[in-house]
């Protein structure tokens, strides 16, 4: 069936695994933010299958896992947050090991039975709505008291490393979410990244080049260790943080980027609402080179897959013959249905000598922009920046080698058909993109910006690498313009989306008829059609993407005015492009 590349096929036998949700609460949180916190996990609940399986644990300076099967009476299980437990303490201590069941009646097992254990701290959520909600309602703020001058004593490390190991001593293999909410950096115990002293503060880009991180290996080494013993589980970590620049995310980068997601709560959180878990394919999970796991799919995951073309004892590749690729992918879908989806695609072999032509007329440069931005941004993280530049710059003079139309060393006759018109460009905006360019971004803003760049599809990751500005007049419909601070004219509005940021500017003139109130006078209904028009288009833009973009409404002079990128010019793309030119036509390149 040549019309149909991917066939899913739904497995019936063997029991089905029910979701789990751990979720995994800071409590050291600002009155406010713990009460919306509060709030939007009470609302989570009512959109999780009834049938869900649920858990909660709260830490501060210590770390409480709650029982949830107790009429009436709340108990918990409370750890230290300064010790390191292994999994197999972990599971004694919550008497979640064989030995510490009490004694029953031998009777043989029951296929579809759920763990003994497991039901005292994981619970459907039709059991227990009512009994979690409240629990949920009457969590407090940390009661240790915090005095002036320190941060509050948090113990996330040890609050992950207990569910990693409650969830490896009830459900190992078996699809599960542990979703962390935290709202600030681990500050004592395993894992911390920082003191409690506010005058020492978060290590910066500038520590960790002159290695004077002081907690950052050891941090990153725990948490890596947690993450891996997640991902063999096919377990997730997704985290929840309330600021982006001081929370430990460059530490803790590994747990999401193995298994799961990472993004801001602002009152509310967004449900993953489609689970996959299992056995895929893919560049970011953990495995070999043919067979890799990936912990958490959602229907927008895209998968960079990367492949060396190796022929086997000196075989010449069959010139006019296919070759086929087959992806297996086994999950676990929302409805906790099993589901095994093959993709089979087969292309033409071609040599790369005597048929480039044919290899410059299939080539997707889009397709290609964001592969190879994800090999640059998979360098950046143990690379120096300028090496992953040069790398970047020496692959694209290479392409333009290859590919372009030119007479050697004279510029001017350089040209590139229209499979790679694009592509140059692309390069430009990535070299100056937050993946790659670290100055005026956090380590934890950088670790955030790139785990979703890996994550997202092609039309999302081109508009990260260069951001779409539109312009809005009276003289037409909305037009896209160049990224270039000429593009803002007094009697415009530009709407800028970069995908973590959605920007809406309003010229001088423009600005100064809205302050004069000219939208609300009826023989100026254009005007205000004009002014409505950008709102609504990033209103639609704000409803369908995840994460959420940061959404900003400033003017000519306007206090935001200076945040926005559009007005940072560095070299030209134009000026980029001659020297490019320069560099492919050169005998000595």
């Amino acid at each position: 069936m040549p019309q149909f590349s991917t066939i899913e096929y739904v497995i019936q036998r063997g029991a089905r695994s029910p979701l789990i949700f751990l979720y995994v609460v800071d409590i050291c949180l600002e009155e406010d933010d713990l009460q919306a916190l509060k709030e939007s996990l009470q609302m989570s609940l009512s959109l999780l299958p009834p049938d869900a399986l649920v858990g909660l644990i709260t830490f501060g300076r210590m770390v409480q896992v709650h029982e949830l099967s107790c009429e009436g009476i709340s108990k918990s299980y409370v750890f230290r947050g300064t010790k390191d437990l292994t999994a197999k303490q972990i599971q004694d201590m919550l008497g979640l090991t064989k030995s510490a069941m009490p004694m029953q009646q031998a009777r043989p097992a029951q296929p579809q039975e759920q763990p003994f254990a497991s039901s005292r701290f994981l619970q459907p959520v039709h059991k227990i709505d009512m009994n979690l909600t409240d629990l949920l309602g009457e969590l407090q703020r940390d009661p240790w008291p915090v005095t002036q001058g320190k941060r509050p004593l948090r113990s996330t490390g040890v609050a992950l490393s207990i569910a990693v190991g409650l969830l490896e001593g009830t459900f190992p293999n078996t699809g599960a979410r542990i979703m962390l909410f935290t709202g600030g950096p681990p500050t004592q115990g395993p894992g911390m990244v920082v003191g409690d002293e506010l005058k020492t503060p978060i290590r910066s880009w500038h520590d960790i080049e002159k290695d004077n991180a002081r907690f950052m290996k050891k941090a990153t080494k725990h948490y890596e260790m947690l993450a891996n013993r997640t991902a063999t589980n096919g377990h997730c970590i997704d985290i929840y943080a309330c600021a982006l620049d001081q929370t430990g995310l460059l530490e803790m980068k590994c747990c999401p980027n193995l298994t799961g997601y990472v993004d801001m709560f602002n009152y509310t959180f967004p449900m993953v609402k489609e689970e996959m878990n299992g056995g895929v394919i893919g560049e970011l999970g953990v495995g070999g080179t043919s067979q890799w796991k990936i912990c958490g799919l959602d229907p927008t995951s895209t998968l960079g897959i990367y492949f060396e073309v190796v022929n086997q004892h000196n075989a010449p590749i069959p010139q006019g013959g296919r070759g086929a690729i087959q992806f297996v992918t086994q999950y676990q879908h929302s409805s906790t249905q099993k589901r095994i989806r093959v993709t089979t695609v087969a292309r033409n072999w071609a040599d790369a000598q005597s048929q480039l032509r044919h290899i410059e007329a299939a080539f997707d440069q889009e397709a290609a922009a964001v592969l190879m931005a994800r090999l640059g941004v998979f360098r950046a993280e143990s690379e120096e920046g300028p090496d992953v530049l040069r790398w970047l710059d020496r692959q694209l003079i290479r392409l333009c080698q290859k590919f372009g139309q030119y007479n050697k060393e004279d510029p001017a006759s350089f040209r590139l058909s229209d499979s790679f018109s694009l592509y140059p460009q692309f390069m430009f905006h990535l070299r100056r993109s937050p993946f790659l360019q670290v100055f005026n971004n956090s380590p934890d803003e950088s670790s955030y910006y790139r785990h979703h760049f890996a994550r997202q599809d092609l039309t999302q990751s081109l508009i990260m690498i260069q951001p779409i500005l539109y312009s809005y007049s009276f003289h037409g419909p909305p037009e896209p313009v160049l990224l270039d601070s000429s593009s803002i004219l007094a009697d415009r509005i530009l709407l800028m989306d970069t995908f973590f940021q959605i920007v809406i500017y309003l010229g001088e003139t423009i600005a100064q008829w809205r302050k004069a109130g000219y939208q609300d006078m009826p023989e100026y209904e254009n005007f205000k059609h004009l002014l409505q028009a950008p709102l609504d288009d990033a209103q639609e833009i704000l409803q369908a993407r995840f994460p959420m973009p940061r959404y900003i409404n400033t003017e000519h002079g306007g206090s935001q005015e200076t945040g926005a990128p559009i007005l940072t010019d560095d070299v030209s793309l134009q000026v980029f492009m001659d020297h490019l030119k320069k560099l492919a036509v050169s005998s000595a390149s």
